[in-house]
């Protein structure tokens, strides 16, 4: 059950969130006194950001635009970038895009200027400034790491993820407008909704749990398996979309203070190892996670299932159940493989998959049972 323990939590100075907020962005950002501004983004956004940088420019500050992160960053990723940019030094990093994009736009606010090396501060609270502003807009309905302290990098060297936890990643300024999410492609938008439902879910059913974060994290649920069929049969439902995209916003602030648990640390081989994206890995492994995780607290599932729509029928463990089938229906009409084999991961694999999992111990910690490898390989096995 959660608990009313001390929870800390850390919000960006300010958020804005609305359908066409980001005309406002240009003003948002001279006021801030900038001359130089960098930003990270994706080239399927370039026509629509053009009156950003225009109006920016003629505001008298130079932009410099980088596309370079097209899928899940690695540390060879970020450093290239950081030796790129750092001739323009600029006085603020604006990242609009998906994870992978405000990610990595987070680490190079924090990295320019700043003596400290990335293997230095890779791991929880390690980091010790941010030198840059930073501003952070969302354009899919996600990962919610617009408002998290977190950024995830792949290690080159031994090919697993790495996480820098901090409060100096939380931006200065988050701009979240749900018009940007209208040309997401339905398969994206599936799996990053199912991605931040999961942040939502694994929040809840915590062991760390708080009451606090539960008031985020259950209407996070509700809003997205509410809404997430609708937004990704028709990408043009903007009633749709604004849900999801509150939806994830709130999962993204479940993140720092509870975090996720052991759908996402059994994931993490599935994008390392085979580059299975990340909310894809996670909308797969999460029925089979809380199926495992159910009679540990079968209550708490109970309220999930409700949360995603599902009816009380007086049996805690039974209504819990009635959620697990509910994931998997969502997941079902959002177009998600059902299991490993239909993503092409070879069985002969999850011996290694269980090992490699074991290793991410900072979010298995959190996971409300215990995951031994023999339980991460039953796991595997239940999804292939």
């Amino acid at each position: 059950m959660a608990s009313l323990s001390h929870v800390s939590i850390y919000f960006p100075q300010k958020l804005v969130f609305g359908k066409g907020v980001l005309q406002d962005l240009p003003l948002e950002i001279a006021n801030l006194g900038v001359q130089k501004v960098l930003l990270i983004t994706i080239e399927p956004l370039l026509d629509s950001l053009a009156f950003l940088v225009e109006n920016l420019a003629s505001k008298g500050i130079a932009v410099v635009i980088d596309t370079s992160i097209v899928q899940e960053p690695t540390f060879d990723d970020f450093l290239s970038l950081v030796e790129k940019v750092q001739p323009f030094n600029p006085d603020a990093v604006v990242g609009i895009g998906g994870g992978s994009v405000l990610d990595i736009a987070k680490l190079i606010a924090a990295q320019l200027d700043n003596p400290q090396q990335l293997h230095e501060y890779v791991g929880i609270g390690l980091l010790k400034k941010r030198p840059k502003k930073l501003i952070c807009v969302p354009a899919t309905a996600g990962t919610g790491s617009e408002v998290s302290p977190n950024a995830i990098l792949v290690d080159n060297t031994d090919n697993q993820k790495k996480g820098i936890i901090s409060p100096y990643l939380v931006p200065d300024l988050v701009y979240a407008d749900p018009l940007l999410t209208l040309s997401v492609p339905a398969s994206i938008t599936a799996a990053t909704g199912l991605d931040a439902l999961t942040h939502c879910l694994e929040a809840y059913t915590n062991k760390f749990a708080t009451l606090f974060i539960d008031m985020y994290a259950y209407e996070g649920m509700r809003l997205i398996a509410a809404n997430l069929e609708k937004a990704v049969s028709d990408g043009q439902d903007e009633e749709a979309r604004i849900q999801v995209a509150l939806g994830s916003l709130l999962g993204g602030f479940c993140l720092g203070p509870v975090n996720t648990a052991g759908v996402h640390a059994l994931s993490y081989p599935l994008g390392s190892s085979f580059h299975l994206a990340h909310g894809l890995s996670n909308a797969l492994l999460l029925p089979y996670v809380m199926a495992y995780n159910i009679p540990s607290s079968p209550e708490k599932y109970a309220k999930v299932a409700q949360a995603l729509g599902c009816m009380p029928t007086g049996d805690d463990l039974t209504t819990a159940f009635a959620g697990v089938e509910k994931v998997k229906a969502l997941s079902k009409a959002c177009g998600i493989p059902s299991t490993l084999r239909e993503v092409g991961i070879p069985r002969e694999a999850i011996p290694q998959m269980a090992k490699d999992a074991l290793k991410i111990q900072r979010l298995l910690k959190n996971n409300p049972r215990t995951i031994e490898e023999a339980d991460a390989i039953a796991i595997f096995e239940a999804a292939y």
